[in-house]
């Protein structure tokens, strides 16, 4: 029987980086995943010759050159830019909250009228020390920008209203006084040509993969494969959930193909009131410019987690933290198997997030 230096479980951004350092230095790497396809969250599979991101609208970027470099080793990026745009009813703004956003609810032209408006609502609307989610962001915008576009979303968000929410979930609320809708702040940004799949599979080449295969179902089989494990799995479900389960949010998408070339004019469209149940709603083709007959959209419907469900987003509330720090001293303490992204470090990672802690990790582990 073949003997692995690592087996790797979980073949999505952070294991395919890992696999790919590891099998460059000449170790013997066995990848395996419970899907049946590699790539985790950043998967996208060609639909009508448009890249469908299957499981949520991902775009990458990075003020990390390094992080940025290394990515477009394994596929040419494009120039898109992010310019979500909210939908209220039937207004539209841009997103994030800038000069265009102002102009079109209060119809002000300066920064400093703008200013002047955001101050005057956020004085009617003091609250010495908010107790919840809606008085702290009274405090940060004021009235009108927190009901039509912040308040609803984030309803949905968290599965809860906003005066159930604590305070500390919006620390801050990013406002800009310019006239750009640049979603991000980062130095690079844009979307692999041709999908995000071509990258995992090229991180993979060398290693050995294989899909379709439940790591607890055969754990002792699979770990006596190899001498070490890189599990990037859900920790607490690693420990048999015995202190309890973390929480996570979670998703559902529907999906479908239209017989025309243009259902919404932009990649991504928030839906910012709480009556409408999904979030947003994508548009694939807008996110590599293409030109098809056809589009596919796709509605992001948040979702309340329980076992079995897709874990999305990790609840980094104190309960849960306290949680995970009781399932991180078992992991420490855990010998040959090494905990790793967004899961099996209960933290939300954006996929540079997630490639610079699989090279640190490649540091530490491969020296």
């Amino acid at each position: 029987m073949d003997k692995y230096d690592y087996l790797i479980v979980g073949a999505g951004l952070f294991g395919s980086v890992f696999a790919h350092e590891a099998t460059k230095r000449g170790l013997k790497c066995l990848v395996i995943d419970k899907r049946n396809h590699v790539a985790g969250n950043i998967y996208t599979e060609s639909r009508e010759g448009i890249n469908v991101h299957k499981y949520g609208a991902h775009i990458f970027h990075t003020s990390d050159k390094e992080v940025w470099e290394y990515v477009n080793s394994f596929a040419e990026f494009n120039n898109y830019i992010n310019c979500p745009v909210a939908r209220y009813k039937n207004e539209l703004y841009n997103m994030p909250f800038n000069m265009n956003t102002f102009s079109k609810m209060w119809g002000v032209i300066t920064p400093a009228e703008a200013k002047a408006k955001i101050e005057e609502q956020k004085k009617e609307a003091a609250v010495d020390q908010p107790k919840n989610l809606e008085e702290q962001a009274l405090n940060l915008v004021g009235k009108d920008i927190y009901e039509k576009l912040v308040k609803g979303y984030t309803e949905k968000q968290w599965g809860r209203r906003a005066t159930e929410l604590p305070a500390f979930i919006i620390k801050r609320l990013p406002v800009r006084f310019t006239y750009d809708n640049n979603y991000f702040n980062d130095r690079f940004q844009g979307i692999p040509m041709g999908g995000y799949t071509q990258i995992s599979e090229k991180m993979l080449q060398g290693a050995e993969v294989r899909l379709g295969v439940d790591y607890f179902a055969s754990k002792a089989e699979l770990d006596a494969l190899a001498d070490k494990v890189l599990f990037t799995g859900m920790i607490d479900e690693y420990f048999g959930y015995c202190y309890g389960e973390l929480e996570y949010r979670s998703l559902r998408f529907e999906t479908e193909t239209l017989s025309e070339s243009n259902y919404q004019g932009n990649a991504v469209v928030n839906y910012t009131e709480y009556e409408v149940p999904f979030t947003r709603i994508i548009e694939h083709k807008h996110f590599e410019f293409g030109t098809q007959e056809k589009t596919i959209v796709t509605r992001e419907y948040p979702a309340t987690w329980s076992k079995g469900d897709e874990p999305y987003y990790p609840v980094n509330n104190d309960r849960n933290n306290e949680l995970y720090a009781k399932y991180k001293a078992l992991a420490d303490a855990e010998g040959n198997v090494i905990f790793g992204g967004r899961l099996g470090m209960y933290k939300y990672f954006d996929m540079d997030d997630t490639i610079s802690a699989a090279l640190k990790l490649v540091k530490e582990e491969l020296k």
